[in-house]
């Protein structure tokens, strides 16, 4: 799998790509600006890139803008942006055009290595890994909204571990419970945010974060 890698911080740049390699990735280039970035994701085409929101010149959110570009270029590239803290508003522009590929972690992430590469082979196959504390914040400033404040606390439960990107066996397995009950607790979710069920694991996440997205946008 090929990788395009953007960080600006070098000694975490250099621990990235050390990493990725030696879970098998390749890296075609590891840039630290955002023109870099731009020049890097036209020009290799890679499988997937692994992006920080800052980066130089404007160290404001040059590396998102950079990933959303490439996006419009090339429809569908699997993007993976890491930031320092949880922006939401970062997140709204990565669902904004309904596709699957992409992916959102706090940095704390890259430090256990199974979990930041699952995000990244999770993203570059097309499908959604958001960083948990992104799923609960938007959840938590809307508890109270209906019809989201309608859900059962069990339902809640596997809202957050649907939008995360697992799959029924896996919540079930971390949950306890048998993949059967999380398909009727995922019936019951959409039922209750008027969203269409769907048997694509991805699209479905896509919708509950898009439903969840347009409550935090119109504030």
């Amino acid at each position: 799998m090929r990788i395009v890698l953007a960080e600006d911080l070098f000694l975490l740049r250099d621990g990235l790509v050390r990493m990725l390699e030696a879970f098998g990735f390749e890296i075609l280039a590891a840039v630290e600006t955002g023109p870099e970035l731009s020049r890097a994701l036209a020009e290799l085409q890679p499988d997937v890139a692994v992006v920080d929101v800052r980066l130089p010149p404007s160290h404001t959110d040059e590396g998102l803008q950079c990933a959303l570009e490439a996006r419009r270029a090339r429809p569908g590239l699997p993007v993976l942006v890491l930031s320092q803290h949880v922006e939401q508003l970062y997140a709204r522009e990565l669902l904004a055009d309904g596709n699957g590929g992409i992916g959102y972690l706090l940095k704390d992430r890259v430090f256990d290595a199974e979990q930041f590469v699952d995000a990244v082979r999770r993203v570059a196959a097309g499908g959604t890994a958001m960083d948990p504390q992104v799923i609960s914040q938007l959840l938590s400033r809307r508890a109270q909204d209906k019809p989201l404040g309608g859900l059962t606390p069990r339902e809640r439960e596997v809202m957050e571990l649907m939008a995360q990107g697992r799959s029924n066996a896996a919540i079930a397995a971390q949950l306890f419970v048998t993949e059967r009950a999380v398909t009727k607790h995922t019936s019951n979710i959409f039922g209750k945010l008027g969203l269409p069920v769907s048997d694509d694991d991805n699209r479905r996440v896509l919708a509950v974060l898009a439903y969840l997205d347009r409550g935090q946008g119109s504030r």
